[in-house]
């Protein structure tokens, strides 16, 4: 029928045009498949070829750059990593980070606040000194030594008076010759307290020495060694002291000698510097009200780290310090400046000392 034949006509051009497309997309692919597996190892051998020219690069010559500097240093060798750890602070360093700024310790020996001590056994120490006591004012430019005398002047004027410290250890002496050679007054042990027994005893050659002392014109102090332990054993010493001076008359003080004892031990050995200060203060107290002048002795390592000075204001010091010129920074009326002078009249050295006041006028 011509029917049939008409639709075939019409129709019979399709399955061409699809087969046509079919053509085209499987040869597109197959191109782009082709094209792509070209450019993989393409690929895969360029960054072999980079990092291979990069890693030559560092190891041979590498480009200049001002951001590198081409140090070998690693981070561990640089400080700004470790500034901040805790070991690594400066010790000035606050804890708001902020660094003060540190000054030099003062030179205690210019310094004016300090004086030395030196011990017995040579140790020396710089110690501070209490700007509440009254200081030592002498010029001691004054000073005029003229072996085996110490005198000191006041615009131009002599001030001072020289005495001799004696006792029964001295031997006979002849108090005649110590005047003539120019000593003016004798400090005379009364007594003393035994530094292990701890008896009270009297000076063998006390009496004499006073009778010898006034009649060769001499002023006269007396001292009393003291192994007192107990204000009540200070007093004890103190009565002893007012017992023996019944019927004498004396210009200079009473003095309070408590000291260590060399190659020994001393009973006082174990005081504290409280209690030296209440025994010291209990003697004195006894001897003022028996209406004597006080004084108490020692050198300067006694009187400053021995002895509470604060609280011993009211009585004069006599200084022991064998030197050319005095170092002791409070105010002292009496200062011993030898212990070993020659002089006409003793067999014995002579311990000598200056005074700086008229214990007559006072």
């Amino acid at each position: 029928m011509r029917l049939s034949d008409d639709f075939d006509d019409k129709n019979s051009g399709l399955p061409m045009i699809y087969m046509a497309v079919g053509v085209v997309l499987f040869v597109v692919t197959v191109f782009g498949a082709v094209i792509l597996a070209n450019r993989k190892p393409s690929n895969r051998q360029n960054a072999q070829a980079v990092a291979q020219e990069t890693e030559s690069i560092s190891e041979t010559e590498k480009p200049h750059d001002p951001l590198i500097s081409g140090s070998t240093l690693t981070s561990d060798d640089l400080d700004f990593w470790h500034m901040y750890d805790e070991e690594n602070r400066p010790e000035s360093e606050t804890e708001a980070g902020e660094t003060e700024e540190t000054e030099a310790e003062p030179d205690p020996s210019t310094d004016g606040k300090h004086t030395k001590l030196v011990a017995e056994d040579g140790t020396e120490e710089w110690v501070s000194i209490n700007p509440y006591l009254t200081k030592n004012t002498y010029d001691l430019s004054g000073l005029v030594y003229q072996y085996p005398i110490m005198k000191y002047y006041e615009d131009s004027e002599k001030v001072s008076s020289v005495g001799v410290r004696v006792s029964a250890d001295d031997g006979d002496i002849n108090f005649k010759k110590l005047k003539k050679a120019g000593v003016d007054f004798a400090m005379i042990r009364l007594g003393s307290r035994g530094y292990g027994s701890g008896n009270v005893m009297a000076d063998e050659m006390f009496y004499e020495n006073v009778n010898k002392a006034t009649e060769a014109g001499m002023d006269i102090g007396v001292t009393f060694f003291s192994q007192a332990v107990t204000e009540d054993e200070a007093r004890e010493e103190a009565y002893r002291v007012i017992e023996g001076l019944q019927g004498f008359s004396i210009v200079y003080p009473v003095v309070f000698d408590m000291e260590y004892v060399k190659n020994d031990t001393a009973r006082v050995q174990g005081l504290s510097k409280d209690d030296k200060t209440k025994v010291a203060t209990a003697f004195l107290e006894e001897i003022k009200a028996a209406g004597f002048k006080t004084m108490i002795y020692g050198d300067k390592e006694w009187m400053i780290r021995k002895l509470d000075l604060s609280r011993l204001i009211g009585y004069d010091v006599w200084l022991s310090q064998e030197a050319d010129t005095p170092d002791y920074p409070y105010k002292f009326t009496m200062w011993e400046y030898t212990k070993s002078a020659k002089m006409d009249g003793m067999e014995e050295p002579a311990a000598l000392s200056i005074c700086f006041i008229d214990y007559k006028a006072k």
